[in-house]
């Protein structure tokens, strides 16, 4: 391209270069201007559009380097620095601009002000701001309405929310921009019912909500579950025809989304007469979040159909729907699609390859997904540590734990000690796990959360120390919730401590009196240790009050088919060769020392019938067919809706050894894979 060495010219295709994010135009019409415009410097204002274009396409190297052959830069050239300093994520660098700035007795102007607070801001450095401050009260800026929402939202931002509301209240006229800051940073930090509040006194004073306003509204009312003053919203937004505004129509997906309203969700959506790729997402993450998954992916196809190309933000949310549904194939499709888009190095799209791999049981992609990551984030860190969690790999997850925290680029948060103890508890790691419970709070300054003490009784029961664990929750802090008990009752089950546990189970009546898993469990825990009419009992009990328990099955699929089986099932096409194929390799494995373990047969039978009976459980069924169906070059995966019993688990081992394959389970609770006659959990589940 031949550019006119005329200056007004080359301006123009350097605000082109800007728009259009090409460095190369830029550099050109840079070069064309030192040829013609040579010897001295070039003119002031077109040394501004070079410092501000090499800043907004940050190339900071190449902006300092123009400025430094101004001999008097202006404040324009100045700002221009630190705007796009600020604007490209390097505070710090802005933050020393506008010192060399006031170093050499250049005066900041309205447009300076707001970028440097946003440096503060973003380098968390309240010194810093506080000083900006002082800066813009002696040069008379304190009453520009950008200059001040800037403060105010530095105050904010670097937490200090006492001088942010002094300075709010000493405003002598509040613009929207500053009542946005206000709720925004509400919103930000938590404090949604701060943020509602703030939205009713502007509407009292009169002012005028915009789209940013109606946004943290409804962020706020979802984050406390207001759905009926977000529905009153709903009805403002139409009078006011905001509801033409694609920005406020998302805000209210997501709103229904968070409040459980999928319907009013979709809904709107359908009503929507403009959508982008935002619009898409969101209902995406609206079925996602409401544990529909399957409408999630539906969804999805239905953008891409409708052109809508794949962004970090939909294939990332999708992502998740796929780790929802431990859709392994899904998953690797759309692991395809960022590829082939060229999104896979993005943070969001790797992070949730990470959590899709491990929720899915694929832990060795998970690890590679986690190795392509040029600089991993705190929820990359947090899925592999839940990866391994899922598996039982305690000794894993507390390596990348201790990786994490020597790397120091990321702090732990609650997450990822929920992930790391829950390891620790499936992986018989007590001692760790109770360290890192106290090392939280003493070490991290992190406030235990009800998951935290709901994992520390899970840890102790899988221990066999049921009476601490119910100490514990009788000393803690917090209202025991249902994990807990439900972790109580579960470990009593394991190591037949009836008494204790037909209290948990009380308590669990007691909290949710309509849930079938409960019962169940407390009558299967009578018939492990031989009660069979208090089992009875309280499966009569489940008849006279209409309580119905979900079938337990297991399923299967192989291209694309979900084949899916109950215990005693004789229902399957393939069922004569698989029943020929059970019983030959029960043979097999009888021979190699294997014996039906009946105590999970939870019915009063005589032996030989017991026998019978826990050699047709859905998991053995469903492996028997995948031997039969899948080539023994690929793993066997099998997902069961309840806890995979104690005899399909020794089952399963003998088999992965007879057979030579991969098998991996993903029961209710966690998965395991099965190699060589040995199992993940190392028989700790």
């Amino acid at each position: 391209m031949r550019f006119s060495p005329d200056p007004q010219s080359l301006a123009a295709a350097v605000e082109l270069a800007i728009a259009t994010r090409s460095a190369l135009l830029g550099r050109a019409a840079h070069a064309v201007a030192v040829k013609n415009l040579s010897p001295g410097p070039l003119p002031a204002f077109l040394s501004s559009h070079f410092v501000n274009m090499y800043s907004k396409l940050d190339l900071p190297s190449a902006a300092a380097a123009v400025l430094s052959l101004d001999p008097d830069p202006s404040v324009v050239t100045w700002t221009a620095l630190i705007s796009g300093a600020s604007q490209n994520g390097r505070p710090l660098s802005a933050l020393a601009h506008f010192a060399a700035m006031l170093r050499s007795s250049v005066r900041p102007n309205d447009f300076t002000f707001p970028s440097a607070f946003k440096a503060a801001a973003s380098a968390r450095m309240p010194l810093a701001g506080r000083q900006i401050h002082t800066t813009a009260f002696k040069c008379g800026f304190l009453g520009d309405a950008f200059v001040a929402c800037g403060a105010l939202d530095m105050y904010y931002k670097t937490g200090l929310c006492v001088d942010a509301r002094r300075l709010f209240g000493e405003m002598p006229q509040r613009s929207v921009v500053a009542w946005n800051a206000v709720m925004t940073n509400a919103v930000q930090d938590g404090r949604p019912v701060e943020a509602i509040d703030a939205f009713v006194k502007l509407r009292l004073d009169g002012g005028v909500p915009n789209t940013i306003s109606l946004c943290a509204f409804l962020n706020a009312c979802a984050g406390v579950s207001y759905s009926s003053l977000g529905a009153q919203l709903h009805a403002f937004v139409i009078q006011s025809g905001f509801l033409d505004d694609v920005s406020v129509g998302n805000g209210f997906i997501d709103f229904y989304g968070k409040c459980h309203m999928v319907f009013e969700a979709q809904k709107l959506f359908d009503e929507m007469r403009i959508r982008n790729d935002v619009s898409w997402c969101s209902l995406i993450v609206v079925y996602a979040q409401n544990y529909a998954e399957e409408e999630a992916f539906r969804v999805y196809l239905g953008a891409r159909r409708e052109g809508i190309l794949p962004t970090d933000f939909i294939v990332s949310s999708v992502l998740t729907t796929c780790a929802g549904l431990s859709g392994l194939d899904l998953g690797r499709s759309l692991h395809a699609v960022a590829v082939y888009s060229c999104i896979a190095g993005n943070i969001f799209v790797g992070s949730a390859l990470v959590d899709m791999y491990g929720k899915c049981g694929s832990i060795r992609e998970a690890e590679q997904a986690f190795e392509e990551l040029q600089q991993p984030n705190l929820i990359s860190w947090n899925a592999l540590i839940g990866g391994y969690a899922q598996l039982g790999d305690a000794h894993m997850a507390l390596s990348v734990f201790d990786d994490m925290i020597r790397c120091g680029q990321v702090a732990p948060n609650y997450i990822t000690f929920v992930n790391v103890i829950s390891a620790c508890g499936r992986g018989g790691f007590t001692k760790e796990g109770l360290y890192l419970f106290e090392a939280m709070k003493e070490r991290f300054g992190i406030e235990p959360r009800t998951e935290h003490y709901a994992c520390v009784v899970d840890l102790l029961g899988r221990a066999g120390m049921e009476e601490r664990a119910y100490e514990f929750i009788k000393t803690m802090p917090v209202t025991p919730s249902i994990p807990m008990w439900g972790a109580l009752l579960g470990s009593c089950k394991i190591h037949g401590k009836t008494e204790l546990g037909r209290i948990a189970a009380q308590k669990l009546f007691e909290i949710d009196p309509q849930d079938s898993g409960n019962h169940v469990l407390l009558s299967n825990m009578f018939a492990s240790a031989g009660r069979w009419t208090e089992a009875t009992e309280v499966r009569k009990e489940m008849k006279d009050v209409g309580i119905k328990k979900d079938p337990g099955c297991s399923w299967i699929t192989w291209k694309n088919v979900v084949h899916v089986f109950q215990a005693k099932d004789t229902t399957h096409e393939m069922n004569t060769e698989i029943q020929a194929t059970l019983r030959r390799l029960t043979k097999e494995m009888q021979a190699a020392g294997y014996t039906p373990d009946t105590q999970y047969v939870l019915y009063d039978l005589e032996e030989e019938e017991k026998e019978t009976e826990v050699l047709q459980h859905s998991e053995k069924l469903a492996l028997a067919f995948g031997i039969i169906s899948i080539p023994p070059s690929l793993p066997i995966r099998i997902t069961k809706n309840l806890r995979v019993c104690g005899d399909c688990h020794q089952y399963i081992k003998f088999i992965s050894g007879i057979v030579d394959r991969e098998i991996v389970v993903r029961d209710n609770n966690r998965f395991h894979y099965f190699k060589d006659y040995q199992c993940s959990c190392g028989d700790y589940w």
